[in-house]
């Protein structure tokens, strides 16, 4: 019986005219790829390579079993890609973290329209900010992780991850509506002495980053990372905040009154575990988020 392996490595040998380059292609050894060659002329009974000069040609025997190796290194690749469709899509179960504005906005249409076109399929969901979702995507404890970065640092450690960017949103100041405050509400330092109310750990980095870039240091007075919570607290007057347009786009408080800041933004983006492709349930909830996906009208 022929060997799928040496049936490939003469397919690579014939394509690059060398057993050094054939070697390289394949990631083996060139005494790995030699010694495959000279089992597969003694399966078949015939030399089927010849010296070239410094090179490597086919005898006649071995063009014509490198010929009939592509079609049968095709075939096999065909038939696993349709055994693993058949089963990666048609059973098992899926694992989605993300954050708590991507829940209530993004997720739920990607994920109707991932159940509806794979419905033995189930999915999970987990409510995590970005840090908690790669954890869990490292650890094996979720599929996809749903992830965010302001600016423009980036989304997530990318080894072994895979990040596919999904959408851009911008940010606004929020204040209590019924307040006045002198000079142009779309610049951070107008309320460089008013209290602050922060986010997650990483939001509130961000926001301290913006406001140190704009000349001071924000006073925090509360942390939460509940954007209800949040505008509540600023409808209250306990201080202001800032928020992302998806955060928005879930809730908005009559009591507030939202800015956007022109020079601020956040990104949206999916992580999986190592690199493309991904397996099918994956790849498929991926296309059901870009199918599904609608740009929010910004407020």
């Amino acid at each position: 019986m022929l060997d799928l392996v040496r049936l490939r490595v003469l397919v690579a040998v014939a394509r690059e005219r060398s057993v050094t380059a054939a070697a390289e292609k394949l990631h083996y050894s060139q005494p790995s790829v030699s010694h495959h060659l000279a089992r597969l002329e003694a399966d078949v009974g015939a030399p089927l390579t010849q010296r070239a000069g410094r090179g490597i040609r086919l005898t006649e025997a071995g063009r014509i079993l490198a010929a009939r190796a592509e079609e049968i290194l095709g075939q096999v690749e065909a038939a696993q890609t349709e055994v693993a469709e058949h089963a990666g899509l048609r059973a098992g179960r899926l694992r989605l973290a993300a954050f708590p504005s991507a829940l209530a906005t993004l997720v739920p249409r990607a994920v109707a329209r991932f159940s509806a076109a794979h419905p033995a399929i189930d999915i999970a969901l987990n409510e995590a900010e970005p840090p908690v979702a790669l954890t869990g995507l490292r650890n094996g404890e979720v599929d996809v992780a749903m992830i965010f970065a302001h600016g423009d640092s980036p989304a997530g450690d990318d080894r072994n991850t895979t990040i596919t960017p999904v959408l851009t949103e911008p940010m606004y100041v929020v204040t209590p509506a019924n307040r006045q405050w002198p000079g142009e509400r779309t610049k951070l330092a107008t309320f460089a002495h008013a209290r602050w109310i922060a986010g997650c750990e990483r939001c509130r980095l961000h926001l301290v980053a913006a406001c140190e870039a704009a000349g001071f240091t924000p006073d925090i007075a509360f942390e939460t990372d509940d954007y209800v919570a949040v505008q509540a607290l600023v409808a209250a007057g306990l201080g202001v905040s800032t928020l992302p347009g998806l955060a928005l786009v879930a809730n908005r408080h009559p009591d507030v009154r939202i800015d956007r800041l022109p020079d601020d933004h956040r990104r949206i983006a999916v992580a999986t575990y190592g690199r493309s492709p991904a397996p099918l349930p994956v790849q498929a909830f991926i296309t059901a988020l870009r199918e599904a996906m609608v740009t929010p009208a910004w407020p």
